[in-house]
């Protein structure tokens, strides 16, 4: 996954004025973004979960775990990556979350 530096890696002040414009319902508009950030979470912890299983060895020793460093960089790499529901909001905020009203189509 890559990242903008657009995003900020820390939690932000937000005017709620800002997040309910485009539902009308601030409640609504946190379901929207929530269920976005797991969209995002379950996808970053999948690629997390292909890169690492390359490491994986039926046998571990004590030399391996501190000799390899590779692991330990793509571990701190997604450490440093912005947090799914700063991504959400971000993403939602700037009208790159599709979603729609069931109830209200019908």
């Amino acid at each position: 996954m890559t990242t903008k530096p657009s995003i900020p890696t820390s939690t932000v002040t937000r005017d709620l004025r800002e997040l309910d414009k485009e539902t009308g319902n601030i409640y609504e508009s946190i379901v929207i973004i929530s269920k976005r950030a797991n969209q995002i979470s379950n996808n970053v912890k999948e690629e997390l979960h292909a890169k690492l299983a390359e490491f994986a060895s039926s046998n571990d020793n004590l030399e391996e775990v501190f000799e390899n460093r590779e692991q330990i960089e793509i571990s701190k790499h997604y450490e440093r990556m912005p947090k799914p529901s700063l991504v959400a909001i971000d993403e939602f905020v700037n009208g790159k979350v599709y979603h729609r009203k069931p109830t209200t189509e019908q």
